[in-house]
């Protein structure tokens, strides 16, 4: 049973995001009231992932990702944003945070972050001993238009990389979640056409539309084409959708404090942060990402 561990200095929310979780059997629920207390207690028994405020007494947000990353690099990190921590936000995530939440959406959208990162962050717990043998491949995939081949995908992309050595569990973890929103955007906003402003606004209009194009042309027909080439030193994905594009310039500022609270280009946000490079064709149906290896740490001096 996955175990969470919800730090929050505010006593009424961790209630409150205790009392959105618990209704999810297959989670088991810790708490935490500042960073300091939540490394106790991740020292004592390592959870499968910590949900944490940002601005916290002790220990901080920003500091206790840091903190968890050196402890054990696997455990996933998901931050719990409100106004005035963009800033630490933004921080985190380059630190090592594997994706984040408003805390004005937590109703909507909390249980199904904790779900996905939950879902990504497994297989990269259980990896064993890499595969010194392979160093380099190249996949081709087209994909329907469903979650499960989605969620395949990733870990089978998670498991190459380990077995080339390419990053460590964190990274790994980071880079699944970048590929999850890409393909989720070639998904609903490429090819089944769904807007990200009706799920913002209207989530069971959002799902309802989603199903229907699901079954019918030209929308069940469409594809996602994608293309990795993988070695030792780098990791190229191709997703591209067989919707009309878009104008990734559009897209708002998700760093802006205004827009932190938007599902809107939130998805672009991580794929920009966890990759080391992100660029878009003109069209807009087409993005390309790469993962290069993390550079070693230089050897303590004696």
């Amino acid at each position: 049973m996955p175990r969470i561990l919800i730090v929050d200095d505010s006593a009424a929310d961790r209630g409150l995001v205790g009392s959105i979780l618990k209704d999810l059997p297959h989670l088991e629920l810790d708490y935490a009231n500042d960073g300091k207390v939540a490394l106790e207690k991740i020292n004592q028994s390592i959870p499968d992932l910590v949900l944490t405020d940002l601005v916290m007494p002790h220990l901080n947000g920003l500091e206790l990702v840091k903190a968890v990353r050196q402890l054990d690099a696997a455990i996933p990190v998901v931050l719990m944003t409100s106004k005035g921590s963009a800033k630490i936000a933004t921080d985190a995530l380059v630190a090592g945070a594997a994706s984040y939440v408003p805390k004005s959406e937590l109703v909507n959208s909390l249980t199904e972050t904790v779900d996905h990162v939950l879902a990504i962050s497994a297989p990269v717990r259980g990896h064993n001993r890499l595969m010194e043998s392979l160093t380099r491949r190249r996949v081709v995939f087209e994909l329907p238009n469903s979650s499960t081949h989605i969620a395949s995908l990733i870990s089978f992309v998670q498991d190459q990389v380990a077995y080339l050595g390419l990053c460590d569990e964190s990274e790994r973890i980071r880079l699944g979640v970048a590929l999850e929103e890409a393909l989720s955007n070639a998904m609903y906003h490429g090819n089944l056409e769904a807007d990200s402003c009706l799920k913002e606004h209207d989530a069971a209009a959002f799902d309802r539309l989603v199903q229907q194009r699901r079954r019918e042309a030209p929308y069940c027909e469409r594809r996602i084409l994608v293309e990795i080439s993988m070695s030792s030193e780098e990791a190229v994905v191709v997703i591209r959708d067989q919707g009309p594009g878009f104008d990734p310039s559009s897209l708002p500022d998700p760093t802006d404090p205004e827009n932190l609270d938007r599902l809107c280009g939130r998805g672009v946000l991580l794929m920009r942060t966890f990759m080391d490079d992100v660029q878009f064709s003109a069209r807009g149906n087409e993005v390309t990402m790469i993962k290069r290896r993390q550079a070693s740490e230089p050897a303590a001096a004696s």
